[in-house]
C-alpha cells in the first residue's frame, strides 16, 4: 500500500529522598476506562474528521454511526522479511556523515525514510505523512529564537551533530535498532490514525492472529469534568537545565513502577547530554523501563508527528490515551510564554508528561500535565512554577505544533 498523503492542517546532580514513594500511582484499566477489544469487521465505511479547530465538541462520529467502544492496544507485531529488507535499504543509504559538508547536506544524509506497511517513519523524527526532503528541510532550517534559556531538548542542530559525532558502525546500529521498533510497532500508528484521523484501515489489517479495530471514539464517552492519572506527588522538578527528558521519564516511570529512582539514573538511560534528550529515545526509554507499552495499556510507544492533526484530533488523541489506555503522554511542546504564562523567559523545545484532561462544557478544554521546568530553581529571581499543571489544552496544542518536530510520544 502507499504511503498516506500529507493532509491539511487546519490554520490555527542528587536528588531528596525524603518523599519515599506512596501506594501504586498508575491505575489499572477499569470498566468505565476501558471496554474489551471489540472485534468489528474491518470494511466499515470511514469516519470523517472534523475540520473545527475551537475545541473538541466536534469528535462525534460522522454520519449515524455509533460511537465505538474502547478496543485494546496493537501489541509489537512480526518482523517481516519485506521489513527487513526496507531497513536494510534505508541503513545501507547511510554515509559518513562527518564526511559530509554543510548542514542543509547533512540533514539529507540524516533524513533518511522507510516505509512499513504503508506507513513512512524518518529516522530520528518517528512517523510522519511528510517525506525526506520536507524532514531534511525542518531539520536545516535554523531552530527559532527563543531567548537564552533551554530546557533539555535536543534542537536540530544538536540532532544532526550527534549522528555526525557517531562513527559509521555505531550510528547503524542505532538507526537498525530504531527502525526495527518502528517496523514492529506500525500496528499502532494505523489505529491512531484510523481512530482518531478517519484513515481508513487497510483490508484485512491484522496484528498477528488478531484484526485492529475499526471505529472511531466520541468525545461524548469521556468524562466532561477533570480526569486524571499519575500520582500528582510523584513528580520533581528538573535537577540540571538540560534534564527535562530525565525529570518527565523518572515521573513515567514512578507512575508505571511504584518506585523513584533519580534522574543521573534516567539520563544515562536516555543517553542525556547537555544539548538535550532525543524524543526517540524517550519513546525507546518508556518501552523498555514501563509497562505502559504493553496490551493493557498503550502498547509500544511511539513518535508521531501531529502536523496534519487538528486541535480535535489532538485532543481525542490525549483523552483516548490517559482515560482508554491509563498511560501518560509524553509531550513535546516548544517552551514560550505565550502558550505557557508561568513562564518569566521564552525557552526551548520541552518535554512535559500528559496525564489529564477536563472537557469543561462551560469553558475552554484543559490540559492535565507534569511540569517539569522550574525556573527559579536555576535563577532565584524568576517565579517557582508548580510541578502539577491545568491549563488550556488549545495553547498546549500551539505549543506543540510550533515545535521544529511537532510529534508526541504515544
Amino acid at each position: 500500500m502507499p504511503p498516506l498523503p500529507s493532509r491539511t492542517q487546519p490554520g490555527t546532580p542528587s536528588e531528596p529522598t525524603s518523599d519515599a514513594p506512596a501506594e501504586r500511582g498508575r491505575g489499572r484499566r477499569t470498566a468505565a476506562g476501558a471496554a474489551a477489544a471489540l472485534a468489528l469487521t474491518l470494511a466499515v465505511a470511514p469516519f470523517l474528521p472534523s475540520d473545527d479547530d475551537s475545541g473538541p465538541d466536534g469528535l462525534a462520529p460522522a454520519g449515524d454511526a455509533p460511537p465505538i467502544a474502547a478496543s485494546a492496544a496493537p501489541g509489537l507485531g512480526e518482523l517481516t522479511p519485506a521489513m527487513q529488507r526496507e531497513i536494510d535499504r534505508v541503513v545501507a543509504a547511510g554515509r559518513d556523515l562527518g564526511a559530509v559538508d554543510g548542514r542543509s547536506a547533512v540533514a539529507r544524509e540524516l533524513a533518511r525514510c522507510a516505509t512499513f506497511a504503508g506507513q513512512r517513519y524518518c529516522l530520528g523524527v518517528g512517523w510522519t505523512t511528510q517525506d525526506e526532503a520536507q524532514v531534511a528541510a525542518r531539520l536545516a532550517a535554523p531552530a527559532p529564537r527563543t531567548g537564552q534559556e533551554r530546557t533539555g531538548d535536543l534542537g536540530p542542530a544538536a540532532i544532526l551533530a550527534r549522528a555526525a559525532r557517531m562513527s559509521p558502525r555505531e550510528r547503524a546500529a542505532t538507526e537498525r535498532a530504531e527502525l526495527t521498533m518502528a517496523a514492529r510497532s506500525v500496528a499502532k500508528v494505523w489505529q491512531i490514525r484510523h481512530e482518531i484521523q478517519g484513515v481508513p484501515l487497510p483490508e484485512k489489517f491484522r496484528v498477528g492472529s488478531r484484526a485492529v479495530v475499526s471505529g472511531r471514539p466520541a468525545a461524548t464517552a469521556y468524562p466532561t469534568d477533570k480526569y486524571q492519572i499519575l500520582n500528582g506527588r510523584r513528580t520533581l522538578a528538573q535537577n540540571e537545565y538540560y534534564w527535562c527528558g530525565p525529570a518527565a521519564m523518572q515521573a513515567i516511570a514512578w507512575g508505571s513502577q511504584g518506585k523513584r529512582m533519580n534522574q543521573a539514573f534516567w539520563a544515562r538511560r536516555l543517553r542525556t547530554s547537555t544539548a538535550g534528550t532525543a524524543i526517540t529515545d524517550m519513546v525507546r526509554v518508556v518501552n523498555r523501563h514501563t509497562d505502559y507499552d504493553d496490551e493493557a495499556h498503550a502498547g509500544p510507544y511511539v513518535a508521531l508527528d501531529v502536523a496534519d492533526f487538528s486541535f480535535d484530533e489532538w485532543y481525542l488523541l490525549m483523552m483516548r490515551h490517559v482515560h482508554d489506555y491509563q498511560a501518560p503522554v509524553v509531550l513535546h511542546p516548544v517552551l514560550l510564554k505565550r502558550y505557557f504564562p508561568y513562564l518569566d523567559d521564552d525557552a526551548s523545545g520541552h518535554f512535559q508528561v500528559g496525564r489529564g484532561f477536563d472537557q469543561n462544557p462551560d469553558g475552554n478544554p484543559r490540559l492535565g500535565y507534569f511540569e517539569p521546568w522550574d525556573q527559579s530553581r536555576f535563577d532565584p529571581s524568576e517565579p517557582h512554577i508548580p510541578r502539577v499543571q491545568w491549563r488550556n489544552a488549545y495553547r498546549s496544542y500551539r505549543a506543540n505544533q510550533d515545535h521544529f518536530q511537532h510529534n508526541v510520544g504515544v
